[in-house]
């Protein structure tokens, strides 16, 4: 039976202003898996994603987390938040340089996770002189070069264009095909939690509780061309029902 890494039960949250952002949140995720999050806009996805990183307190409700989990977990956000004085390279290197890493120690590290993410030529630019879909998958890269056995991703497409967006779909889901880290990843997009995760839970509106738990059963690589066939199609309109009636 896999090992769960992360699991919540009974959590809830408000804030000081009295809006009550989660209620009763039951969640457990195994080691290795790609879960996906959905829910209307405001219904506490970033908020349960900042208690399973440790960043917020739940104010009821219990988190236990594995072992190796104390120190070992990456955070992408919505925005790339990255540091603009310093390079594509340095800015990956941040995380290391933190645990004490030296340049020439990282060097191969970051040197293989820059081209698996097609940022090789790019390693001595700087944000400004990358698109937004570039910086995102810089984000991506410097979450994923301590190879954390948690990765967390808070809707980090949803300000791209299509096109991009469906490219960095691609690249994340071989990404996770690649290292088997365990992802969990917040969304609003029904076709983007379909093509990317292998299970989805479904949100209601705030407060935010967790009403689904669906199996994406499809096959492991995926690519553009998994969304033009009848069997994502009957999953998306199975999960499109499954959030209506959570909204309802």
């Amino acid at each position: 039976m896999p090992e769960t890494l992360v699991a919540a039960a009974a959590l809830a949250k408000s804030f000081r202003n009295g809006i009550a952002a989660l209620s009763s949140v039951d969640l457990a995720v195994s080691r290795g898996e790609f879960v996906g999050v959905l829910g209307p806009s405001g219904c506490g996805k970033s908020t349960l994603l900042r208690i399973l990183a440790g960043l917020t307190e739940p104010t009821a409700g219990r988190l236990e987390r594995s072992g190796d989990l104390a120190d070992n977990i990456g955070f992408v956000f919505q925005e790339p938040t990255l540091m603009p004085w310093a390079t594509v390279w340095d800015n990956v290197y941040l995380p290391l340089r933190l645990r004490g890493a030296g340049r020439a120690a990282a060097a191969p590290r970051i040197g293989a996770m820059l081209e698996s993410l097609g940022l090789g030529e790019f390693a001595f630019a700087y944000p400004r002189q990358l698109s937004g879909g570039m910086r995102m998958r810089v984000s991506i890269a410097r979450a994923l070069v301590t190879e954390p056995a948690l990765l967390l991703l808070d809707e980090p497409f949803a300000a791209l264009d299509e096109i991009t967006r469906f490219k960095l779909n691609e690249e994340l889901r071989a990404l996770w095909q690649m290292h088997r880290c365990t992802i969990v990843f917040v969304t609003h997009s029904v076709f983007e939690s379909v093509f990317l995760t292998n299970r989805i839970v479904v949100m209601t509106k705030r407060p935010g509780r967790i009403v689904a738990d669906l199996p994406v059963n499809l096959p492991e690589a995926r690519n553009a061309s998994l969304r033009l066939t009848p069997l994502y199609v009957e999953v998306c309109r199975a999960v499109s029902a499954k959030l209506a009636e959570a909204m309802a």
